[in-house]
């Protein structure tokens, strides 16, 4: 039987596991290798804590979009901002792995590894 599934600690995608794995699983902590080489850096962190922060001013309820925390963080200037949005959706992911927050579509939460097309973030 596989070992239980992991979370990738770059994108937050699940990481399902492999026999080429086999040996490491333990140590496996990227889903790809541009995921590796990426890793998180200091505009997610600051992704991170503006999906936070954004949260925390509304009602429990509320959702926020992915691009809110690129704003946040980019810029009002759209040539800013509009590169920051699968970063801000990736924070969102990791936010979710830790159980911070929810993502959802057309109400519904969704899994964050397979959610295609537009998604709202809202506080757990």
């Amino acid at each position: 039987m596989p070992p239980e599934s992991k979370t990738c600690a770059s994108c937050g995608r699940t990481i399902e596991w492999r026999k080429k794995w086999e040996r490491d699983w333990d140590s496996v902590r990227y889903c790809s290798t541009a995921c590796r080489k990426r890793g998180v850096s200091g505009t997610d962190r600051r992704l991170e804590e503006a999906i936070t922060a954004l949260l925390a001013g509304r009602a429990r309820t509320s959702t926020i979009c992915p691009s809110d925390a690129a704003r946040a963080v980019g810029g009002d200037d759209e040539d800013a901002w509009r590169p920051l949005m699968e970063p801000a959706r990736r924070a969102a992911r990791r936010l979710v792995a830790r159980g911070e927050v929810e993502i959802t579509q057309r109400g519904r939460v969704v899994d964050p590894s397979t959610a295609k097309g537009a998604i709202r973030i809202r506080s757990r």
